[in-house]
């Protein structure tokens, strides 16, 4: 069954599962960038796994992406990931930042261009994918449809609340939140804002 075969008011629990949480796992293929989208806990739950991805030389090169401001900062979702890691001990000059974008569909449009002054599309073959569970597959399906057809994604999960595949569902604040994100994904399917692909999704990507 494809995704846009389903009814986003009538989702399964088997349906939200294969959505949000099959195949996800890393296969530790090395790649060209990481690529972190923003969010309000960017810092805090992202951007340690993109650190320890590029320490372990996973790839060469990071991409930030996020222009959104939260709280009291004056800085953008992407300018305090590149602080932080700078802080850390990664070089400004392998770090490349996209502060525009305000959901995830503007962080794949706005870093296109990011990604190819830093690197030259022609170069990228691979890309490390950095986000929370909740918010992978649609991060993945986004970065399908509007990326370059020959680039590949490793998933590589920051993680989060200690979600799994087996209990998400026993708590209500995580069901929730699994349950609104299996619902954006069918829209976005239905409304062609994402390239449809089956309900249970393919181990390579």
């Amino acid at each position: 069954m494809k995704i846009s075969e389903l009814k986003e008011d009538a989702l399964t629990v088997e349906q939200m599962t294969d959505l949000l949480f099959t195949n996800m796992e890393d296969d530790l293929k090395d790649g060209d960038c990481i690529f972190v989208p923003g969010s309000s806990k960017a810092v805090e739950i992202r951007l340690p796994k993109a650190i320890q991805l590029y320490q372990l030389g996973r790839a060469p090169h990071l991409i930030f992406s996020g222009g959104g401001i939260w709280g009291k900062s004056s800085k953008t979702e992407a300018a305090l990931m590149k602080e932080e890691a700078v802080k850390v001990g990664i070089q400004a000059q392998a770090i490349s930042t996209e502060e525009i974008s305000q959901h995830t569909k503007e962080n794949v449009l706005a870093s296109l261009l990011v990604l190819e002054r830093a690197l030259g599309l022609e170069n990228v073959n691979r890309i490390l994918v950095v986000t929370t569970i909740f918010h992978m597959r649609r991060m993945l399906l986004t970065l399908q449809t509007y990326m370059p057809a020959w680039i590949h994604y490793s998933i590589c999960i920051a993680p989060s609340h200690d979600v799994t595949k087996e209990n998400w569902r026993n708590t209500p604040v995580i069901r929730s939140r699994v349950e609104t994100e299996a619902k954006k994904i069918v829209r976005y399917v239905q409304q062609g804002i994402l390239s449809d692909d089956d309900v249970i999704f393919k181990k390579t990507l």
